[in-house]
């Protein structure tokens, strides 16, 4: 992906180097997957989240008495402040950021409306947002109510190594789908959503879930279609962000973490499911194509 010497968008805030106190979550996010031994399973998390997006409660602090250590983060460390900020990765992150801004604005106009650009926090180990508190652990994530992405950039060391999905278009494809959760708020699918959540069962809910992850990576296709017309896509980045799509599957990742799949507790999709609505977007460019609210997904 040729990104360098591209505009770098100004709704950067980075807060790496604070010190912030708590973890938790809600929003929307990309998920990392279950912990190691003594952890949540991700029956737990999807407990957990529906909690936080529904209440605003953060439900990790009332677990954990409100103490959780650094350290307990499923091995994923973050020395706070190290990366300054005009490295690379923030040069990158404000450049496919506004590059998402540039598409949204564009189609925004072409259908009568107008988008406002989100803000996005970078941060280090922990960071509060008018979601709650949360940690390195939660991953990326989109809070409506601040209308925020917020991300620890060293969660793509983890989207490469861990999940072994490395490639700066797989990256792109992790901001690109938390925009679109923010356009998902802005055309008012979740607010709608979180109310009609509300009133359902667990399972129902996670159903529900799938349905907005799903049409988020929708969205971000269609960003990414509209970015392969601008001639800045190089072969194989294609492929980059399905691969992506595919090791954050719900069913992938549980196997990954318990070696087995529960299907009632995912909230996220599974890796074909993510795949599909990604490249769905991607060929059509058009965000009409992003129904993942009627019939079967």
């Amino acid at each position: 992906m040729e990104w360098r010497g591209r505009r770098q968008s100004d709704n950067v805030e980075d807060q790496r180097g604070s010190s912030m106190g708590g973890l938790g979550g809600g929003g929307f996010r990309i998920p990392m997957g279950g912990r190691g031994g003594g952890g949540l399973g991700i029956g737990g998390i999807v407990v957990l989240l529906i909690i936080c997006w529904i209440t605003g409660i953060n439900p990790l602090t009332l677990l954990s008495g409100g103490d959780i250590s650094g350290g307990s983060n499923g091995g994923y460390q973050q020395d706070a402040g190290r990366a300054p900020a005009n490295d690379d990765t923030t040069a990158f992150v404000r450049t496919i950021l506004a590059d998402t801004e540039d598409t949204w604005q564009a189609i925004f106009q072409q259908n009568g409306g107008t988008y406002r650009d989100p803000k996005l926090v970078l941060f280090s180990g922990q960071v509060n947002s008018a979601c709650g508190f949360a940690s390195s652990a939660t991953g990326p994530f989109y809070c409506p109510n601040d209308q925020k992405v917020y991300l620890d950039t060293d969660f793509f060391d983890q989207l490469s190594q861990k999940f072994k999905a490395s490639g700066d278009f797989a990256e792109a494809y992790v901001v690109a789908h938390e925009v679109g959760h923010h356009v998902q708020n802005l055309l008012g699918i979740l607010p709608k959503v979180n109310e009609q959540r509300q009133r359902m069962s667990e399972a129902d809910s996670n159903k529900m879930s799938v349905r907005v992850e799903l049409q988020a990576d929708c969205f971000a296709g269609v960003w990414g279609k509209a970015t392969d017309q601008k001639g800045i896509l190089e072969s194989g980045d294609l492929q980059e962000a399905l691969n992506a799509a595919q090791q954050i599957g719900d069913d992938t990742l549980q196997k990954r973490s318990q070696g087995y799949v529960v299907p009632e507790s995912f909230n996220h999709g599974t890796s074909a499911q993510r795949m599909t609505w990604f490249k769905r977007g991607f060929d059509s460019g058009d965000m009409k194509a992003c129904d993942t609210f009627s019939g079967n997904v």
